[in-house]
């Protein structure tokens, strides 16, 4: 039976589960209806069982708020081998239910399934989990020496490629340089749906800039390299009090001041999940998804003469002569990797192999050619 207390002192009950919340206070920090129906699909609970949100994560210590304070709390082992098994695991944003056992230790025992889940892939083919449940993902990048337009495009890419809308927020626009010249750059490489602002991230005003993706109930998560101004921004927005760090003098990159991502409230009601910075963020998503993150590559690609055209050297192929050669450039960059995302460990073994064998065999070749074979 799942207890929700609302103003109305309303109760609802779904087959066995016994789980107590308030929707009123937990919409405070992101719950939807969304969220609620999954309840009446859960089995039994033990008796006090509680609905709380993770806000943080750091090994196997958690932090979840359930909507008035924060407790800390441990996952059951049982879920976490499940996960294991999924390829997954717990993240900054999931819904949980939460039992309290004896001497008032507070476990996880089930996580309800996210309805939008940010993850990257490591080296090895792994999946780690980023967050869940977020509406936006603000991609930060600062006008300094932080600006890369091709690194941006992974990241919108990447979470559009999830579900997420993506926002792009250029900070340092008080001492950036060559702003007006690479805003009209990103006007011009981006699907034009794709909001793009450039601000002070200390200013007050940059909350109103962002207003619309920080009412009630929103989710957001900032994403993008150390010494971007995500904390920054993350402070403004939220009155966080995260901790900041100056960039390097001599290349503008900064230093994780940031080691764990965290949710923090905002007056407004929403909810801004800050981030370590990304070094890497390799994709977690099937080529064709991933391929239609490309508006323009992927019009453009129904005039191409050849149904299967890949962009690549075909005659008559639309894609490249309507498309930039980096964004293109930046594109097949992308779909190799998630190819290489989706092998086995069998199949990533023997592609080493086979390169391994056309290395050696090009080192035999220019061996043979040096003696005048």
């Amino acid at each position: 039976m799942v207890r929700l207390r609302t103003a109305q002192a309303c109760n609802l009950e779904y087959n066995d589960t016994m789980i107590e919340f308030d929707f009123e206070v937990l919409r405070n920090i992101g719950l939807t209806q969304q969220i609620v129906s999954q309840l009446a699909f859960l089995g039994q609970a033990a008796p006090g069982s509680r609905l709380m949100r993770i806000t943080e994560v750091q090994r196997d210590c958690l932090h979840a708020h359930d909507g008035e304070q924060e407790h800390g709390l441990r996952a059951l082992p049982g879920l976490t081998a499940d996960l294991q098994l999924q390829g997954t695991s717990l993240a900054v944003g999931d819904w949980v239910v939460v039992e309290l056992h004896e001497h008032g230790e507070l476990w996880v025992s089930e996580r309800l399934t996210p309805f939008t889940h940010l993850a990257r892939r490591a080296g090895d083919g792994r999946r780690q989990a980023l967050v869940s449940n977020v509406d936006t993902a603000l991609l930060v990048m600062g006008l300094d020496h932080d600006y890369n337009l091709r690194r941006m495009e992974r990241y919108l890419a990447l979470v559009q490629a999830s579900g997420v809308m993506g926002v792009v927020v250029l900070t340092k626009a008080d001492i950036g340089t060559e702003v007006e010249a690479r805003m009209a750059e990103l006007h011009e490489r981006l699907p034009r749906s794709v909001p793009v602002y450039a601000v002070d991230a200390h200013a007050a005003e940059t909350a109103e800039d962002l207003a619309p993706w920080l009412g009630m109930g929103q989710t957001l998560v900032l994403l993008g390299s150390s010494g971007a101004g995500k904390s920054t921004l993350t402070n403004t927005l939220s009155q966080a009090g995260q901790k900041t760090g100056d960039v390097r003098r001599g290349d503008g990159r900064g230093r994780h001041t940031t080691t764990a991502r965290s949710l923090h409230l905002c007056a407004d009601g929403a909810c801004i999940i800050d981030t370590p910075g990304l070094r890497t963020w390799r994709p977690d998503a099937d080529a064709e998804t991933l391929a239609s993150t490309f508006e323009d590559i992927e019009a453009l690609a129904v005039q191409c003469r050849f149904r299967d055209c890949q962009h690549l050297d075909e005659p008559g192929c639309a894609v490249r002569e309507g498309i930039s050669p980096d964004r293109l450039l930046n594109y097949h960059k992308l779909l190799r990797e998630v190819r290489r995302g989706q092998q086995t460990p069998l199949e990533r073994k023997a592609m080493q192999a086979k390169w391994k064998s056309i290395g050696k065999a090009g080192e035999q070749r220019s061996r043979e050619k040096r003696r005048g074979f």
